[in-house]
């Protein structure tokens, strides 16, 4: 009796399968090499490692090694193919203690950085926010200094290695819309031009009071004022126009500098500085845009903060010699 000789489609099928489990063989990383990407990293607190632009799949691996955040530079490049087909972003990363490379490999491809925030004080002058962002190691480029009252004081996220001017454009984005939505509903009864006038107004308001309940009230002084053809008076005018923004006065104001020639000085100048002298923030301009109407025409602090207002000169100067009296005894 002979035994059969296998068909041609059985030898064509187990021709295939060995070609198959061949391939198999030669793409798969041996098992090590998956349990490597797979188990808990080496870091046992967590690391900041920053990825330079330009960086290669084999000098990030050296990086991450040279920090002991991975066991295996091998295993790193492996993963990076595998599960990112090589596309791993530069930033700044925050290796998590016991990390595992895939982990971080997806991190990395899915750019997952760590969150920057810059905040940006109310009352900043614009060469105050651009010296902040220059002398922030995390952002990148140079920047000329904005227009003042250009940039809306808020706080703002990046990343490592954003630029500057980028930010600052979000700045500026940002106060031009915050301009769009207040001008539009705005007071009808103010005298007030343009949305840079109640930019310009804004900034006085907001260097005088740090308490946002005064600043309506302050607004509505100044709207007094300017409706009896009075000056503004306003002391950060002066300052402003002494020191040219670039930087706080090294004396206290004097009775001489009120006289200083300058069209920001409100003191010596009819009507508004020809710009703003800071940046405001929204509740300032919400207030230049809608005033508190009442019938006060001077302030003075009071001594704690916030100030006391009067409707006529002589409250007024007897307000000036409490406030005297007070910074005496402080």
């Amino acid at each position: 009796m002979s035994t059969p000789l296998p068909s041609a489609s059985k030898h064509h099928q187990s021709s295939w399968l060995v070609i198959v489990l061949l391939f198999l063989v030669l793409a798969l990383p041996p098992i090590s090499i998956i349990a490597a990407i797979m188990v808990p990293g080496p870091l046992p607190e967590a690391r900041t490692v920053i990825v330079p632009h330009g960086s290669n799949v084999y000098g990030i691996a050296s990086l991450l090694d040279k920090n002991e955040a991975i066991r295996s530079k091998t295993a790193f490049r492996i993963a990076a193919k595998l599960l990112a087909s090589y596309q791993l972003k530069a930033g700044e990363y925050q290796i998590t203690p016991h990390q595992s490379i895939a982990d971080i490999v997806v991190m990395m491809h899915e750019g997952d950085s760590v969150v920057h925030w810059f905040t940006v004080a109310e009352g900043l002058t614009s060469a105050d926010i651009t010296n902040l962002l220059k002398n922030d190691p995390a952002l990148t480029g140079d920047i000329p200094v904005p227009p003042e009252g250009s940039l809306l004081p808020e706080t703002y996220r990046y990343s490592y290695g954003d630029s500057r001017a980028a930010l600052i454009a979000r700045m500026q984005k940002s106060m031009q819309d915050a301009l769009n939505d207040l001008w539009d509903k705005r007071d009808p009864s103010i005298p007030l031009k343009t949305p840079l006038e109640a930019v310009t107004l804004a900034s006085i308001v907001e260097k005088e009071t740090g308490k946002v309940a005064e600043r309506p009230r302050i607004a509505g002084v100044f709207y007094n004022r300017l409706h009896q053809s009075m000056r503004l008076q306003s002391d950060p005018t002066v300052i402003y126009a002494i020191v040219h923004a670039k930087g706080s006065l090294d004396h206290e104001l004097a009775h001489d500098d009120l006289m200083f020639p300058s069209p920001y000085n409100t003191y010596a100048s009819d009507g508004l500085p020809p710009l703003p002298i800071c940046n405001p923030g929204r509740a300032a301009l919400d207030a230049a845009m809608h005033p508190e109407q009442n019938d006060f025409l001077y302030f003075v602090a009071d001594g704690t903060g916030g100030h006391v207002f009067s409707k006529n000169l002589a409250e007024h100067n007897q307000n000036v010699t409490k406030w005297n009296a007070i910074k005496v005894k402080q």
